[in-house]
């Protein structure tokens, strides 16, 4: 394939995730939120192929669209008072989420003007991704790795808690 169709194929994938992206934010409907979700997720995946990233985009596909997109449609539709409450938006949330938009593209725009070490360097990687992936999970980022286990952790531990008890004026059975 030449080069003008590799463009072509990258534009369309980021148009979906990104207008995707967009439907999730801006919809009304949830179960609509949720499945645009998947678009998203998806073309975030086909963007990581076009990185050579094909491990991540085949973890994003397992674990995002397989595991937390399916566990989401699961938790909307069998809860009721979501499908049958409206959401309710107040017109104050608009400024402080313009003023975090334009300070998030400043300090993209920052770093991409500034910055030249994001650029790919000329060095290729000897052996499989997989097996350096595990390597430096467990040997230079291991800190961090369990860090955001004990994390998940105790969110988990949170959500059962929460889960657990009733609230307060909830008295239907």
């Amino acid at each position: 394939m030449s080069n003008l169709t590799y463009t072509v194929i990258f534009y369309l994938f980021a148009a979906i995730t990104v207008f995707s992206a967009g439907f999730v934010v801006f919809s009304r409907n949830v179960i609509y939120s949720a499945f645009s979700l998947l678009f998203t997720f998806f073309g975030a995946a086909a963007l990581y192929v076009f990185l050579s990233a094909d491990f991540i985009a085949v973890t994003q596909v397992v674990v995002y669209v397989g595991g937390i997109l399916v566990l989401i449609l699961f938790g909307v539709m069998f809860t009721n008072s979501i499908m049958q409450s409206k959401p309710k938006s107040d017109i104050i949330n608009i400024v402080p989420g313009i003023l975090l938009l334009a300070a998030i593209i400043g300090a993209l725009l920052f770093t991409f003007y500034t910055s030249h070490s994001w650029m790919p360097s000329e060095t290729t990687l000897q052996g499989s991704i997989v097996q350096r992936i595990g390597f430096e999970t467990m040997s230079r980022y291991v800190l961090p790795f369990e860090m955001a286990s004990i994390l998940l952790l105790a969110a988990l531990i949170g959500a059962a808690y929460l889960a657990r008890f009733e609230k307060p004026g909830n008295n239907e059975h």
